[in-house]
C-alpha cells in the first residue's frame, strides 16, 4: 500500500501541538511576560510557516524553533529599545512639537522598518548610513565623526545602498 504524503498543514499542526507550550514557556522565562511570550510564540510559528524549511523533513524541530524564537526575541528587544529612545526624545520636545498618537505610531513603524532594513550591516556601516540619511551629514563630516577616511565612508555608503537595494528586490 502506498502511503500518502503528509499535507503541510497537518505537519504544522503537529509541530504546533507538540512544541508550542514548550516554546512559549522558554520565551516567558526570558521575557517575564506571558502575553508577549504568547505573541512571540505565534510569530515564530508564522515564520516557520512562511519559511522554505520543510516541516516534514525537520530533524530537530525544537532547535529550529529556538533559533527562530531567539531572532524574534532579539528583534523584540531592539524594537522596545528603539521605542524607548523615541519616547525619551519626545519627552524633551516642547508641547507644540509633540506628534499626535497617530503620528507617533507611523514614526515608530517607520523606525522599525528602517531598523529591519539595516539589520545585517556592520555597525560602522550602519552608523555612517544613518548619519548621512538622518542627520544630513556629508561624507567628510561622517569621516571626521567616525575617525576614518572619506574613502572608507564612500565604501560604507556603497555597502549600505547595495544592502538596501538587494533587500528591496
Amino acid at each position: 500500500m502506498i502511503e500518502a504524503a503528509t499535507p503541510p498543514e497537518h505537519s504544522l499542526h503537529a509541530l504546533y501541538r507538540d512544541h508550542r507550550s514548550w516554546l512559549e514557556s522558554w520565551l516567558r522565562r526570558r521575557m517575564g511576560n506571558a502575553w508577549d511570550a504568547a505573541d512571540l510564540s505565534q510569530d515564530t510559528f508564522l515564520r516557520v510557516l512562511g519559511s522554505s524549511q520543510s516541516i516534514v523533513e525537520m530533524r530537530e524541530p525544537r532547535a529550529y524553533l529556538l533559533t527562530v524564537g531567539k531572532r524574534l526575541l532579539s528583534n523584540f528587544y531592539t524594537r522596545r529599545s528603539l521605542e524607548q529612545a523615541y519616547l525619551d526624545a519626545l519627552a524633551n520636545l516642547p508641547e507644540e512639537y509633540v506628534p499626535s498618537p497617530e503620528q507617533r505610531w507611523v514614526l515608530l513603524e517607520t523606525l522599525q522598518a528602517m531598523d529591519e532594513l539595516l539589520d545585517g550591516l556592520a555597525p560602522t556601516v550602519r552608523r555612517a548610513f544613518l548619519l548621512s540619511q538622518l542627520e544630513g551629514l556629508g561624507y567628510r563630516e561622517i569621516a571626521e565623526r567616525l575617525k576614518v577616511s572619506e574613502r572608507t565612508i564612500k565604501r560604507y555608503m556603497a555597502q549600505a545602498y547595495e544592502h538596501c537595494l538587494l533587500l528591496d528586490l
